[in-house]
């Protein structure tokens, strides 16, 4: 499975475009979302001018209804119904659920979606067909530590970290950790090195590994 992080700009004349570039220091939550049929319905979280937002949403054509919850000062829980779901829209066409939250602020909705990569990338494709331009901020393949070594590495490598093999200064010698998990000093030092090797290629890879699925959906796509 690979997990990605989207950055999403909405476009000016949708509801969510307009109402966050207006109020470009108020943030907005998405709790919940779900389409129904030609429509969506969201629970959304308002945070700094809530008053302003409100208003903008309501008085929006693409808001159907719209319903305050909860509201305070500086915060408000708004329920609405909207015409223009547009990445809702184009996550049920690639077949993916959104988890929320996302995070809405000055015309970019930031989401984090976990999915197979071949799912990201008809993502990419529906958020094209609707018109939206996306930036893929992070990626990285979500790897089962099971599956990474094998049972004796693992094992072995538990023991190095417990005894100190790996602390400045060292707090236990190759031999000493050989003598321990009785085997020779060679097998120990090529399991260990097995291990490491495995160990750091995935640490190397999910840090420096540019932004972009080779399935489809890169760093960055959309209109222009």
């Amino acid at each position: 499975m690979t997990r990605a992080r989207l950055s999403i700009t909405v476009p000016e004349e949708t509801w969510v475009g307009a109402v966050s570039r207006t109020y470009p220091e108020t943030g907005m939550t998405v709790l919940a979302a779900m389409p129904t049929g030609e429509t969506g319905s969201a629970l959304i979280r308002v945070a700094g001018d809530t008053g302003g937002v409100r208003d903008a949403m309501a008085h929006h054509e693409g808001i159907t209804s719209l319903a305050v919850l909860r509201t305070n000062e500086d915060e408000a829980l708004v329920q609405f119904d909207t015409t223009e779901p547009l990445i809702l829209f184009s996550a049920q066409e690639a077949g993916l659920p959104i988890e929320p939250p996302v995070w809405i602020e000055d015309g970019e909705a930031t989401l984090e979606l976990t999915a197979p990569r071949n799912r990201l990338s008809a993502l990419g494709e529906a958020l094209e067909e609707f018109g939206l331009h996306y930036t893929v901020e992070h990626i990285s393949e979500d790897v089962d530590p099971e599956t990474l070594l094998t049972d004796r590495q693992r094992r072995v490598l538990r023991t190095a970290v417990d005894r100190g093999y790996y602390d400045t200064p060292r707090e236990c010698t190759l031999t000493e950790l050989a003598t321990e998990l009785d085997v020779a000093k060679s097998t120990l030092s090529e399991v260990l090195h097995r291990a490491e090797g495995r160990v750091l290629k995935q640490v190397v890879a999910s840090s420096t590994d540019p932004p972009t699925l080779d399935t489809g959906i890169g760093s960055t796509s959309g209109p222009r």
